[in-house]
């Protein structure tokens, strides 16, 4: 065998292939953007991000999400812009893809639709409309001459629009309908880049680029709207869509709303003015909101016209080319009546406060500066309770006031202070919730009340037990006096002994009550050391110390009774709220306030939230949803489709060619093509030829 390999002959067609250049950049970089994939893709990413954004309620301030998801996921959907999703800068790209997109597929498939739907396509040959799926073969004695006329009448009673071609050898007729077919398309994708648009037009786009471009400064600080520096503030009319909220009290009027913009906010200034007349709400059974609206005055700034309407929820006010939708309800400065107890120094001392929500309140204690600041107020106080069945219901727990205590250094504690005792498994407490940071859990201090619903009798207990002076007395009384048959030496030691024992008590007490009994005990252990007693007589001398200690409390509540009420001994009502008294005044060292605020009365003023906006969008999301509707509707319900008939002289008569296409293969035209072609050989009269039988189907 021979190791020579026989020469490549290349082919016309291989050597075409060799020599075709590979598709340019741009080429690539358009069917990249037309594909298939790319859409899909965009719609399905753009479908997951509606849905976050309908499930996550949108641009509720940072706190809020802070409080309800953590500081770690808080911060995860923060960077992925998830709080304000649709005015985020990767959901404005992918719009503006979708955009691009369906742009290059319009202008790459357009052009050649609309040539089509305006082309007969004349030019057909035998060969080809042979080749067609639907076609018939018949054979008529009339002359061309005689068959034109009656197949073009035949095909306009059918709604196709035709044309005819003749040659010396044949003659085409060729029709056409169903042109709004590919219109269709057109309108479909263009009504697709309408709402697109229309979205990017009434998306935060424009605020985002004067924000990139230095034009308006984010601002940070909670400060009234006239302490907002002017470069934090956008005129009427510089933006032309936005989206903003601005809460307005009973009897107030204003004029802006706050956009919230990064970790901040900026100002816009509306051309009208809108003063709160009337803010009305009603509430279920169970406390929670039923419905609210407002009564308001719009005043035009230019003008001075004014109109009174109501805004309710889901029903907006136009105005302006402005929409004012109700969208929440706040606090707008409730007057707050209170009784500041102190829980050191002076304990069980009251001095009143007057203060309204929203206000802040300085004082000094212990030489040291505190400032109260009061944020909310709450009529209802919805919350699960578990019942003495142990089944969990939602129980009304009645008005409440929320407010910051922050101490010199800045840091705060929030509290929430109910204004009246709730109900527990029988029994009665003042509740005061604290959370010590934002997103933190919330803890309660429960406070007994007495057979009078009032907290009087748990301050004075907490006086005595503050009284080192007056809780040594009683410690001396329940040691006793010296006996009175001991004389001499033996009185004298007695009495010394008394002495030191009722101090050492009263000083247990006094760190029960300052540093709670964890400390107590670590007090008593580091005595026992100090005694060097056998391990089993340390645990018997620690619960007999204990026992003691509680014996001299219950003694002082016992004269915190008889000092308000004359009482003398113990019932069971009073036992329980000694022991409730006791776990409360063990948890006041991690209270973390000096002082507990106890609400008395309120003069509730409410304030609306409205949400204004400019959506100049809207008018194009309505022309795109009108033309993707009537797209949609022609490429469904309108069929394109052609008939070509083909007539060449043969003797005295003709031979007939019939072929038919539809855009889309369906049997719907293969009905219609059968009853075509038996109405044109009706006309026509012709027969059909025995080798070349009507083919209706595919």
């Amino acid at each position: 065998m021979s190791d020579t390999q026989p020469p490549v002959t290349l082919t016309p067609l291989d050597d075409e292939k060799r020599l075709t250049p590979a598709p340019s950049v741009t080429r690539r970089l358009l069917l990249w953007l037309t594909s298939m994939n790319l859409a899909v893709t965009l719609l399905v990413v753009l479908a997951i991000a509606s849905v976050i954004g309908t499930v996550l309620k949108q641009n509720e301030s940072f706190n809020s999400y802070l409080d309800v998801f953590g500081p770690f996921w808080f911060a995860v959907f923060r960077d992925l812009s998830l709080y304000d999703v649709y005015s985020a800068t990767w959901f404005v790209g992918i719009l503006l893809f979708l955009v691009a997109s369906t742009s290059s597929c319009v202008s790459r498939n357009a052009p050649g639709f609309l040539r089509d739907i305006r082309n007969f396509r004349l030019n057909a040959q035998e060969k080809s409309l042979r080749g067609f799926a639907h076609r018939a073969e018949w054979r008529a004695d009339a002359t061309t001459e005689t068959l034109v006329p009656r197949i073009q009448a035949i095909l306009t009673r059918h709604g196709y629009a035709h044309r005819v071609k003749s040659s010396a050898t044949e003659t085409l007729i060729s029709g056409r309908k169903g042109g709004l077919n590919r219109i269709g398309y057109i309108f479909a994708h263009v009504g697709i880049i309408v709402i697109l648009l229309g979205g990017l037009i009434d998306s935060k786009m424009q605020l985002k680029l004067m924000d990139a471009f230095g034009m308006v400064k984010v601002e940070t600080r909670n400060i009234p709207v006239s302490e907002v520096p002017a470069d934090s503030q956008i005129p009427v009319g510089g933006l032309q869509a936005f989206r903003g909220t601005v809460n307005i009290p009973e009897h107030k009027w204003g004029d802006v709303v706050f956009i919230g913009l990064k970790d901040g906010y900026v100002v816009q200034n509306l051309p009208f003015k809108i003063y709160v007349n009337k803010f009305t709400i009603e509430h279920y059974d169970t406390g929670m909101p039923k419905s609210y609206e407002s009564n308001v005055t719009l005043t035009n700034k230019t003008t001075g016209e004014q109109i009174t309407r109501t805004i309710e929820v889901n029903h907006p006010l136009h105005y302006m080319g402005y929409n004012i939708f109700q969208s929440s309800f706040g606090d707008g400065g409730t007057e707050l009546k209170m009784q500041a107890w102190q829980l050191a120094g002076k304990a069980g001392v009251a001095q009143p406060i007057e203060s309204a929500v929203f206000q802040k309140k300085g004082f000094d204690f212990d030489q040291k500066p505190y400032q109260l600041e009061f944020t909310d107020f709450r009529l209802y106080n919805i919350n699960p309770v578990a019942g003495e069945d142990g089944v969990i219901h939602q129980q009304n727990m009645g008005p409440s006031v929320t407010f910051k205590l922050r101490n010199a250094a800045g840091e705060a504690i929030e509290y929430q202070n109910y204004f009246l005792p709730v109900t527990f498994k029988g029994h009665q407490y003042f509740l005061s919730g604290v959370k010590r940071s934002i997103g933190g859990p919330q803890q309660f201090l429960y406070i007994p009340a007495d057979h009078k619903g009032s907290i009087d009798t748990f301050m004075a207990f907490l006086g005595t037990l503050s009284d080192h002076a007056k809780m040594q007395a009683i410690a001396a009384s329940l040691i006793g006096e010296v006996d009175s048959s001991v004389t001499g030496k033996d009185q004298a030691t007695n009495a010394q002994i008394a002495q030191s024992a009722s101090a050492s008590i009263a000083d247990l007490v006094g760190t029960f009550v300052h540093q709670g009994f964890g400390a107590m005990q670590q007090q008593i252990d580091g005595a026992l050391a100090k005694r060097k007693l056998p391990p089993e007589e340390v645990k018997k001398a620690e619960q007999a110390s204990i026992s003691v200690v509680r014996s001299v409390l219950e003694r002082a509540f016992l004269e915190t009774l008889a000092a308000q009420g004359g009482k003398q001994e113990f019932t069971e009502a009073d036992a329980k709220f000694f022991d409730d008294a006791m776990d409360a005044i063990s948890a006041l060292p991690a209270y973390g306030s000096p002082i507990f605020v106890q609400p008395v009365s309120f003069n509730q003023i409410q304030s609306t939230g409205l949400e204004v906006s400019r959506a100049p969008g809207a008018d194009w999301l309505l022309l795109g949803s009108l033309m993707l509707v009537a797209g949609i509707f022609m490429s469904f319900y309108i069929h394109y489709r052609r008939q070509w008939v083909l007539i060449k002289p043969e003797g005295q008569g003709a031979q007939l060619l019939v072929a038919g296409s539809d855009i889309r293969k369906n049997i719907e035209f293969d009905k219609a093509f059968s009853e075509l072609c038996a109405e044109l050989m009706r006309v026509t009269q012709a027969k059909p030829n025995s080798d070349n039988p009507p083919q209706p189907s595919v």
